[in-house]
């Protein structure tokens, strides 16, 4: 299991994620990237919402996580921002993860992208799809949570 990784070294984060399905398991994969890629990430230039994880050949990758190249961007290269990233994991954590993505309903989503020792690293999680009652929840629950702020926001004032 992946710890939380330090906030300051956050890259990206996947909001969408959390309200559309239940996280069962999370964990941390390497990810193969170019030279332009990790400069741009240093600026921040991702896009990680419609991100998925596939899994092809008996390893993973990231495709629908789009990252802008910089204007600056070498003139020899030729950057691809939908381009898929192999995601680095070990051998028996992927084998354990296509049992059960295999399994009815459940799939691999991306949460985040944050540094870790001068790497990126994409925390991925063993993910179950919400019934559409459940995310209305989720925003009931929000929203009492948000009332409850204001509410003591006013009465400290």
């Amino acid at each position: 299991m992946a710890k939380k990784p330090d906030p300051s070294s956050r890259i990206a984060d996947n909001k969408k994620a959390a309200f559309n399905y239940f996280f069962e398991e999370r964990h941390e994969a390497g990810m193969v990237l170019h030279g332009w890629e990790v400069k741009a990430l240093r600026e921040g230039k991702v896009q990680l919402t419609d991100g998925y994880v596939l899994i092809r050949d008996g390893e993973l990758y990231l495709l629908g996580c789009l990252i802008h190249p910089l204007k600056t961007a070498s003139t020899h290269v030729n950057p691809e921002s939908a381009r898929t990233k192999k995601l680095l994991l070990k051998k028996d954590e992927i084998k354990r993860l296509i049992g059960k993505v295999e399994q009815k309903g459940y799939t691999l989503v991306p949460l985040n992208l944050h540094w870790k020792n001068g790497f990126v690293k994409c925390e991925i999680a063993l993910a179950k799809g919400k019934a559409e009652h459940d995310k209305r929840d989720t925003i009931k629950d929000r929203e009492g949570k948000r009332e409850v702020e204001r509410a003591m926001k006013s009465r400290n004032r």
